[in-house]
């Protein structure tokens, strides 16, 4: 909780103007704007080629509104998190949530990266918790976390005690990595080591998935006779602060929600949602942090950063998450698959930040647990966030105790350290995160992951700025986080036509932006800018057919442009 005391803020938003880009901006909207005019005014050329071409042009003039609004107002912002001590009387719990789906096309070792780049994070360690959602059930994920546990025991102290940087090993332990040719003798020594320990972990999990039984003796019992899309709910504990010290190790819990063939599951929503519940039941974190099983952490101050935003006098009424751009590595050379997204984390997002927030990307996300819990804006102003029993059972399910842990975020009450007993709550745990649990509930429609859309990140970060709350971007130096991407057009062709599905999806719905700029509190720009992400993908469709108009007029005999007569044509060849 912030202290009132305290008069520095910690953060500052900086907007600056680019006054030379507007006037470029504008000038090429009134050419767009005339062009327009001119294919109204001209009767006498109305074909079906200048028709389309009509069409098409009103799209670009469209697009360019949209882009062009965004990046009117760019903000940057800076956040002290060496202020944040001196402004809270203590640093809040953090819920880490990691998701994996497929043990094939994320490679267990990739996983067991991102815990541990997670796990050595620079924050009391008593006040995070990781919970791993494995929606494959997957028994080789579970002994490579396992395995991967016994290592952070050593790998963890090792990075906190010579602030190590990068803090995924097989990122930090490269080839062009020369920090052990440094003269501490200690340093060196330590080094070499845990780049053993390292490589025997990395020949460990690279094992036959079939070996795995004998590996895990019993605890492999419950993963006998499962599939990715038909298994009970698994909770296990790997490891436990049991005695909640700040040096010691976080929570790691490994979970699998429970699948049944022909329920619906609702994708990565549903798998987040089930994330919710059960950090609800064991930690009850006011904060959640959010990671595909291939971000590392690139920063290891990063939480402290976003808690600049998150726990500042004016962010703590308005910003409902804080975002961090998605960067790579390893990319192809001149990133001829767009993975980098340059423009849309450079100029977009920068706008954005500059409006009512950037949009929710999915990954590398900060929330606010009582805003996932479904409090509006108005509801925190003024305080009207207390819901009867009936109302909380309605909401959040039959679970006694996973409404006792509402009631506590949604009061402002975060567990004490005698609160917390991991194993205990498992039993609880394994029911709320059953398949049947949120039906009756409001998971998915109004609490929680929103589902309706396989692009649920766009429409939950759509959600919460439609109930008035801000979003904030967080660009600390070194960036936060860094990962992975397909270096194959099949994969990335695949990706984009999900996305592309989705965000369709939320335009042809009830959740369309447009209705959220009328109805709730979605700004107007901010609506222009979901509008430009949201039909991102017809732009490829509409460019295409630009294009093929020339040939197509061509065949025809026909023309879309405008054309000169051959007398007016003459008298300038005269002159």
């Amino acid at each position: 909780m912030a202290n009132p005391k305290s008069v520095l803020p910690l953060y500052e938003k900086n907007w600056y103007k680019h006054t030379y880009k507007r006037v470029l901006d504008s000038i090429i909207l009134i050419l767009l704007l005339l062009l327009l005019g001119y294919r109204l005014v001209s009767v006498n050329n109305y074909s079906l080629p200048w028709f389309v071409a009509f069409m098409c042009e009103c799209w670009f003039t469209l697009g360019w509104i949209f882009t062009m609004s965004t990046q009117w107002n760019p903000a940057l912002v800076k956040t002290y998190p060496q202020r944040l001590l001196q402004s809270v009387e203590e640093l809040p719990a953090v819920d880490i949530f990691v998701t994996t789906a497929d043990e094939e096309l994320e490679p267990p070792i990739i996983t067991v990266n991102t815990v541990l780049s997670l796990l050595s994070l620079d924050y009391p360690s008593h006040k995070l918790s990781c919970y791993v959602s494995d929606d494959a059930c997957s028994p080789l994920i579970f002994y490579a976390l396992q395995q991967a546990s016994n290592f952070a025991k050593h790998w963890v102290p090792f990075c906190k005690k010579y602030n190590v940087q990068i803090r995924a090993p097989f990122r930090y332990f490269n080839d062009d990595n020369d920090e052990c040719t440094t003269n501490n003798e200690e340093f060196r020594q330590e080094w070499l080591q845990m780049k053993d320990m390292y490589e025997n972990l990395s020949r460990e999990i690279d094992v036959d998935p079939k070996s795995i039984p004998s590996l895990l003796e019993r605890e492999f019992a419950i993963f006998s006779n499962t599939n990715r899309t038909n298994h009970p709910a698994i909770i296990k504990v790997i490891l436990e602060n049991k005695e909640m010290v700040e040096n010691g190790l976080p929570h790691l819990i490994y979970i699998s929600r429970e699948k049944r063939p022909k329920q619906p599951h609702h994708f990565k929503a549903g798998a987040m949602n089930v994330l919710t519940r059960v950090s609800g039941l064991i930690t009850n974190a006011p904060f959640m942090l959010n990671v595909d099983c291939d971000m590392f952490v690139n920063n290891p101050k990063i939480v402290q950063h976003a808690m600049c935003i998150l726990l500042d006098s004016r962010g703590e009424k308005e910003v409902a998450f804080v975002q961090c751009p998605q960067q790579f590595y390893a990319t192809l050379k001149d990133d001829p698959f767009g993975n980098q997204m340059t423009i849309l984390y450079k100029y977009l997002m920068a706008g954005l930040a500059g409006l009512q927030g950037p949009f929710y990307g999915g990954t590398n996300c900060f929330h606010r647990r009582k805003v996932m819990y479904g409090l509006s804006s108005d509801d925190v102003e003024n305080g009207s966030n207390k819901l009867s029993e009936e109302e909380l059972k309605q909401k959040f399910g039959a679970s006694n105790e996973l409404i006792k842990s509402v009631v506590h975020t949604l009061e402002r009450r975060t567990y004490s350290p005698s609160d917390i007993n991991v194993k205990k709550t498992v039993e609880e745990a394994n029911h709320v995160a059953c398949y049947g649990y949120e039906y009756g509930a409001s998971w998915g429609k109004q609490v929680g992951w929103m589902y309706g859309s396989i692009a649920e990140d766009i429409l939950t970060g759509l959600t919460m700025h439609e109930k008035g709350w801000r979003s904030e971007l967080c660009t600390p130096d070194p960036v936060a986080f860094t990962g992975c991407v397909p270096s194959d057009n099949i994969t990335n062709m695949s990706q984009h036509k999900r996305w592309v599905t989705g965000l369709l999806g939320i335009f042809f719905s009830k959740h369309c932006p447009i209705f959220g700029t009328i109805f709730t509190k979605l700004s107007f720009r901010e609506f222009l800018a979901y509008m430009w992400i949201i039909n991102w993908g017809i732009n490829p469709f509409v460019q295409v057919c630009y294009s093929c108009l020339i040939a197509y007029c061509i065949i025809i005999n026909s023309y879309f442009l405008p054309k000169v007569s051959s007398k007016k044509y003459t008298n300038t060849y005269q002159c």
